[in-house]
């Protein structure tokens, strides 16, 4: 049993469950070793009620049907707690006024796979994907009991609909992928060798975004880089970009048919399990997996994912769509994460703030280059 696993004396289920306890204490130790949680998170498989039992804010209520709780879901929901909705088919998760539906298998042990997801840090949305792409038994006959085969993974309900292609593929290796703040950066990182690049100007007029674009367009032409808009969907396609990288809010306003139909190449970013299928239902050209690190650069939505999780991901997608390892990768440790298996790694501040850029890139096109000769 791994040294992290401290369920004893923990109220894990409501009423509290002997076997569901330990059925997700032999799951967890099947799982490995992850950072101990703290979180005052129970699954409560009937509704706590009274003063001494009210629910809290680590609290995960399962109910059969929504609509037959009605205004306690509400209360519920105001005090902090998330309540899955679990029938034959799927189970939807409603929390933070966020409502994650999934379509696929429940195992008998799902709560208890839940529970053990959960105590490895993992987020209530991310933690019920793995739960039912669990099946009963694995900690018992697999020698890596964690879920990696997508074919055993829940799919998400409710999505817009997917381009009827997929889009346009790009090399599954990337490899270094820096991230860049002006067509000046552009054209000088395309000109030190570099073949992938992604242009991220977050402020600017419509007339100077426009010039910024076509610079870095025609800077990629000149060097046969490829060459990725953050963001600017409609500017990418009038100025003939290879590629457009798009966050995970953005699949809901961006015109991905038209994206898809003019052959530009979309490169998702995710954060987790859930997000990663959402990506995948998109058939993109590249999924990126992060913040790995903490960043600076942006405002992220979650905590760094950790060269453990990036494993996991890499392998649930290994073979099924390129991936691109982000989030607050210096030159120090690119090693580490291309030890993951990663073979695309997007950086910033390691090219843009480097005294040489030039012996910066260099430095860390070897370190992919020794890699791959492992």
């Amino acid at each position: 049993m791994t040294q992290t696993l401290k369920f004893a004396g923990r109220d894990l289920f409501w009423p509290p469950a002997d076997e569901l306890t330990e059925a997700a204490e032999r799951i967890r130790a099947s799982l490995g070793d992850w950072p101990a949680q703290h979180a005052p998170w129970r699954i409560c498989l009937t509704a706590p009620e009274g003063e001494d039992n009210a629910p809290n804010g680590g609290d995960l209520i399962v109910v059969a049907d929504v609509q037959h709780h009605g205004e306690h879901v509400a209360r519920w929901l105001v005090q902090g707690a998330g309540v899955i909705e679990a029938a034959q088919g799927g189970a939807t998760l409603h929390l933070g006024g966020e409502r994650y539906r999934l379509e696929g298998h429940l195992p008998e042990d799902w709560t208890a796979a839940l529970a053990a997801f959960l105590d490895c840090g993992f987020a209530p949305h991310d933690a019920l994907v793995l739960s039912m792409a669990w099946r009963d038994g694995d900690e018992r006959t697999a020698q890596d009991a964690w879920p990696t085969e997508l074919a055993r993974f829940p799919r998400v309900v409710g999505l817009p609909a997917a381009p009827a292609q997929p889009f346009a593929a790009c090399p599954d290796a990337l490899g270094l992928y820096p991230v860049l703040p002006t067509a000046e950066w552009v054209e000088r990182v395309t000109g030190y060798g570099v073949k992938t690049v992604q242009l991220r100007r977050k402020t600017a007029e419509p007339g100077e975004l426009q010039r910024e674009i076509a610079r870095s367009v025609a800077a990629g032409r000149k060097h046969d880089a490829q060459v990725f808009i953050n963001d600017h969907w409609q500017a990418a396609i009038n100025a003939g970009a290879y590629g457009v990288h798009l966050g995970q809010e953005d699949v809901h306003t961006a015109d991905l048919h038209a994206l898809a139909a003019a052959g530009v190449r979309l490169g998702l970013s995710t954060h987790g399990y859930y997000e990663i299928l959402t990506a995948l239902h998109f058939r993109p050209s590249y999924i990126a997996c992060g913040a790995v690190f903490a960043t600076t650069t942006k405002a992220m939505p979650t905590a760094p994912q950790g060269l453990a999780r990036l494993t996991r991901y890499l392998q649930l997608l290994d073979g099924v769509v390129p991936t691109v390892a982000i989030g607050g990768i210096s030159a120090d440790v690119l090693p580490d994460v291309l030890a993951t298996g990663a073979r695309s790694a997007a950086l910033v501040r390691a090219v843009t703030e480097a005294a040489d850029p030039q012996a910066a890139v260099a430095s860390l096109q070897q370190a992919f280059a020794d890699r791959s000769s492992t």
